[in-house]
């Protein structure tokens, strides 16, 4: 038996969970979750989840192995957080932490391990084709931003990789969305606009500006109103206004973000032929699921030209297991 620590870090919040791992299994003992930005460093979350963990399953935790995903770039165990004033060194971790093996890993990657933790009820597919078992894997998800990677078969393993393809040029493929590059032009005053500026939860809430914008569509008082409010979530009020309110303008802002998602994810597919499947992670596609499956996300996936026909044959599915990425970090910890 081997007591893991498995951790998701982000800018908002903090998940960790003690797992024990048996013969190869991963079982959970105990998962709490912390606001992020009210300790100074991960060292303090860790000792008061041990501390608490302990009282809880009634024995003293002390993890072998740890694993933290991150939201942002990894390299050689180091992290600098993007939203945080945090500096991570697995190293330094491993020290403070007396804990043997710490790795970092960036948070795609975290969900690259993670799919081969999910059971059949986790995942819901679009395009339900058989996948080859030793063909490449690609994710992409959009949340806060866009994250993108791929799982490349190794022998009898695999490698995980995070890229930050997220951050590669948007390309318009119309001229509704060339009207909307020069949106980002010349009202949001950018030189340069990434996919990740209209795949994203933000980019929902630049869509539904743009389209305002242009007039075509009246927008209801009783929306404006909510994303009027401080600190309203405007992803999230158009969303639930597509699929819960029936409102035109927000119905017309989802369908032109699921495109452009749906031609991203056709982009990366092109470029891995991930034949062993391409997952859809992220926080929004599970909660927009039904939009998702009126078909314009995968037409649009499809729609490639003369090379269409080569992706008929990627499978293509949605995560909805939200906690794919701490569970991937256990998987990863349980492989040091």
């Amino acid at each position: 038996m081997t007591l893991l620590l498995a951790g998701d870090i982000g800018g908002t919040k903090t998940i960790l969970q003690a797992v024990e791992a048996i013969d190869g299994e991963l079982k959970p003992l105990f998962e709490e979750k912390y606001p992020s930005q009210n300790f100074a460093d991960l060292v303090p979350i860790a000792r008061e989840f041990l501390a608490t963990a302990a009282k809880e399953v009634g024995r003293e935790l002390q993890p072998e192995k740890a694993c933290f995903a991150i939201a942002g770039p990894v390299e050689k165990d180091k992290c600098t957080l993007t939203n945080l004033s945090w500096v991570l060194d697995g190293r330094r971790l491993e020290k403070e932490l007396n804990i043997s093996k710490v790795s970092l890993i960036n948070d795609f990657a975290a969900i690259g391990y993670g799919i081969f933790g999910l059971k059949p009820d986790d995942v819901h597919h679009l395009q339900d084709v058989p996948g080859e078992k030793n063909a490449p894997i690609a994710i992409l998800g959009a949340g806060t931003g866009l994250g993108e990677g791929f799982v490349i078969p190794q022998g009898d393993g695999y490698r995980v990789f995070a890229s930050e393809g997220g951050h590669a040029d948007f390309a318009p493929r119309n001229e509704r969305e060339f009207k909307l590059l020069k949106f980002f032009h010349n009202v949001r005053r950018l030189q340069r606009v990434s996919v990740e500026r209209v795949v994203s939860g933000m980019g929902i809430a630049a869509i539904y500006e743009f389209l305002t914008s242009l007039g075509d569509i009246p927008e209801s008082s009783e929306i404006a109103a909510e994303i009027a409010k401080e600190d309203a979530d405007i992803g999230a009020i158009v969303s639930l206004g597509a699929m819960e309110k029936g409102d035109l303008l927000c119905k017309k802002t989802l369908d032109l973000f699921i495109e452009v998602y749906g031609a991203e994810a056709g982009n990366l597919a092109l470029k891995l032929l991930p034949y062993g499947g391409l997952y859809i992670a992220g926080g929004i596609a599970a909660k927009i699921l039904p939009v998702l499956e009126e078909g314009k996300f995968m037409m649009a996936f499809k729609t490639k030209g003369r090379v269409s026909p080569v992706l008929d044959n990627v499978p293509v599915c949605v995560i909805l297991n939200p906690q794919v990425g701490l569970l991937g970090a256990g998987i990863r910890a349980n492989s040091l």
